[in-house]
């Protein structure tokens, strides 16, 4: 198929990035921490995490999965683009993928953040390590990659139903009994308070988690927070997964479905923080739980990409304009969240 001519020459999918063996584990979460003064006793904790699973994240692969079934409905359905992957903390980092980009010819892209729910660290950091590589390319005589942004996408169609099929299959695998009273338990990184009050990331969570539960018409949900970090007497959106689970199995909750709804790929966070820890606690509860996957690389997932991005394309789709966001990143707020 001949490539569509569109106002974007490409697509570049920016990701948290990860560790591929035990040996990246170190190197990697200096790079995550970078700039900030963290203990090393916090880093040698989050190291050990990676290290329960040899020190492979899986968001590294399930990436891939996205921009290689992306690139397919594109190809198919157009506008047949080329999509390239940046990670900000390892490889392939945003710099060297911007650098692939420049010597192939790229002069615009859309910028898509792997992340559906908006706040400095989810997004703004992204957008602003993407302003640091374009100055790189400047710097190193390279021409320069104009990147533009998709607008929020946490309420999409597409997106909403790939949690819904994710929580749906999960729920079917609680035993039978425990199916009709399991309460849906949304999670989502927790960040500071003073961060949560200049941005509306617990409002769009709030708002995917009711159209997720409206889609499978359940009354019986809640959101929660996971892998908070931070000084103890700082506070940060609560509750966390762990403290609900115990107070709501003493209220008399019977069962419960754990969805992700916060992130897009089962990373080592959702891997410890719920499969690990939650699941640890929900067993010596006697509680019956399963864990939904993230939308991860589901078909309706997929399709939401491909949406974006034609909308993208062509801004009069859906009888308005798409307004697109401009790099300039919001103040940095502190402190940030932890290693993924």
């Amino acid at each position: 198929m001949p490539r569509d001519t569109s106002s974007f020459d490409a697509v570049l999918l920016i990701s948290f990035g990860g560790p591929a063996c035990r040996a990246d584990i170190r190197p990697f979460l200096r790079n995550v921490l970078r700039g900030r003064r963290v203990p090393l006793a916090r880093l040698e904790a989050v190291a050990q995490h990676y290290d329960l699973f040899e020190g492979v994240s899986p968001i590294n692969s399930i990436t891939r999965l996205q921009a290689d079934g992306l690139r397919a409905r594109l190809a198919a359905g157009g506008p047949d683009l080329p999509v390239f992957v940046g990670m900000r903390n390892w490889h392939p980092f945003l710099d060297d993928t911007l650098t692939e980009m420049a010597a192939a010819g790229i002069e615009r892209a859309l910028g898509i953040v792997l992340a559906a729910h908006r706040s400095y660290s989810s997004c703004g950091q992204y957008r602003q390590n993407v302003a640091q590589a374009r100055q790189t390319l400047r710097e190193n005589g390279a021409a320069d990659v104009e990147v533009l942004f998709a607008p929020a996408w946490h309420a999409h169609e597409g997106f909403i139903e790939a949690n819904a099929r994710q929580i749906e299959t999960a729920r079917l695998e609680l035993p039978a009994d425990a199916r009709q009273a399991a309460r849906i338990i949304f999670t989502a990184h927790s960040i500071p308070a003073s961060m949560a009050a200049n941005c509306r990331y617990e409002a769009e969570l709030r708002e995917t988690a009711t159209l997720v539960a409206e889609r499978l018409r359940i009354n019986d949900w809640t959101l929660v927070f996971q892998s908070r970090s931070g000084r103890p007497e700082d506070p940060w959106l609560g509750p966390d997964i762990c403290d609900y689970l115990r107070t709501a199995h003493a209220d008399g909750m019977q069962a419960a479905v754990i969805a992700p709804i916060g992130f897009v790929a089962d990373h080592i966070e959702v891997l410890y923080d719920l499969d690990t820890e939650a699941a640890e606690v929900c067993r010596k509860l006697g509680l019956p739980m399963r864990r939904a996957a993230a939308v991860n690389d589901h078909p309706a997932f997929i399709d939401t990409l491909a949406d974006i991005t034609r909308r993208a394309c062509s801004p009069a789709r859906g009888g308005r304009p798409l307004a697109l966001v401009p790099e300039v990143p919001p103040p940095r707020l502190e402190p940030p969240p932890p290693a993924r």
